[in-house]
């Protein structure tokens, strides 16, 4: 989940573009072939009555050239998102996570990740207009965003970028510094207004998702979702009541970076950090520290058949009532998630993962996460 602090404008005022507008509900095919998740494979979101596929595609990294992508985007970028979107359709995994302010206009060389998305579902319905999509987007608590309205003219502004008449899950991106009670008026308002089918926040502590949990059950509006930094070495959502509470409250953690931003999957080692951001939080003295936890992933996976990427989902998934969303800046990444499904560690495995991975220690996580 990207905080960049640039918001695209391009359709202002709201609903003002010309584009064809689609409606894209949760509803997945009846015939998938063995590889794709099947209707067992999909969950509800909390206490709403929207069903979403057991793992999503989170599309930070679409368009994006603030933290992602090298800080360039192309053509050959775009296709490979596409192709990414298109074949986790196929393979059966039909939702996607987006906000706007991923990928940004007004940061150089960006494209909106909501633009792009609403793109690639447009294309893929003039090929098969039965084709359905569930969409996730999110409203930036923005300084100086006050009052309802603010949030309610934010989603109209994402569903114009998107092209579709009504999203499956909003959400509040972070706290903001003030203003928070108004925007939860505002996430009651939009799914009052029909253009939500569910509502959601994002990097809420325990306290701020049991008041919003709160705030909203007395509207008679249940709180679908808290989508939390989580993965096997980032588990601040169990050190600081969050799993727990989103457990007892019946909320569905929604997982991002659930393989650490790529740090799990074994591409990279001491000699070979990741680039840009993220190469100073998954330092050369950090992966040296990780090398057991990988190695040990990597053995794991061998006995399944599995690669690391899909043991460290699998272990996520394992902890219930968690659903990841990695990011799929590639079709190949797109088939390797979709083999996420389907089997299940045992119970010594995900405990060996656990204590190999405290060992290593915990990466810093993002400060939104402490307002």
């Amino acid at each position: 989940m990207a905080l960049a602090l640039l918001v695209s404008s391009s359709c202002l005022p709201a609903f003002s573009c010309q584009r064809k507008v689609f409606r894209v509900r949760a509803v997945a095919s009846e015939d998938f072939a063995a590889v794709k998740p099947e209707e067992a494979n999909k969950v509800k979101l909390g206490g709403s009555e929207l069903r979403v596929t057991r793992l999503g595609i989170g599309a930070w990294s679409w368009g994006d050239t603030s933290y992602w992508n090298d800080f360039d985007w192309d053509d050959r970028k775009m296709k490979a998102a596409k192709a990414a979107f298109d074949v986790s359709i196929d393979l059966g995994i039909t939702f996607f996570d987006t906000a706007e302010v991923y990928g940004s206009r007004l940061a150089l060389g960006a494209e909106s990740s909501e633009t792009l998305l609403g793109r690639f579902i447009k294309e893929r319905k003039e090929m098969d207009p039965n084709v359905e999509v569930a969409v996730a987007t999110k409203f930036a608590a923005l300084p100086w965003r006050l009052g309802r309205g603010s949030v309610v003219k934010a989603l109209k502004d994402s569903l114009c970028r998107l092209g579709i008449s009504s999203v499956d899950l909003y959400q509040l991106h972070w706290p903001g510094l003030w203003g928070n009670e108004g925007y939860l008026d505002g996430l009651g308002d939009a799914f009052e207004q029909g253009l939500v089918q569910a509502v959601g926040v994002s990097n809420y502590s325990e306290k701020r998702l049991r008041d919003a949990y709160e705030k909203l059950k007395k509207r008679g509006i249940p709180l679908a979702s808290n989508q939390v930094n989580y993965s096997l070495i980032y588990r601040a959502p169990e050190q600081n009541g969050v799993k727990a509470a989103c457990d007892e409250l019946g909320v569905t953690l929604i997982a991002y970076s659930p393989i650490a931003q790529g740090a799990l999957t074994g591409k990279y080692t001491p000699e070979n950090p990741p680039t840009g951001p993220r190469g100073r939080i998954y330092t050369p003295e950090y992966l040296i520290k990780l090398q057991p936890l990988i190695n040990r992933i990597g053995e794991i996976g061998e006995e399944y058949g599995k690669s690391n990427t899909q043991v460290v989902l699998n272990w996520l998934i394992s902890q219930d009532n968690v659903l990841p969303i990695p990011g799929a800046k590639t079709p190949q990444q797109a088939e390797e998630f979709a083999g996420v499904l389907g089997w299940q560690l045992t119970d010594d495995e995900i405990n060996e993962l656990r204590s190999l991975a405290s060992e290593a220690g915990q990466p810093i996580g993002f400060p939104v996460e402490r307002l």
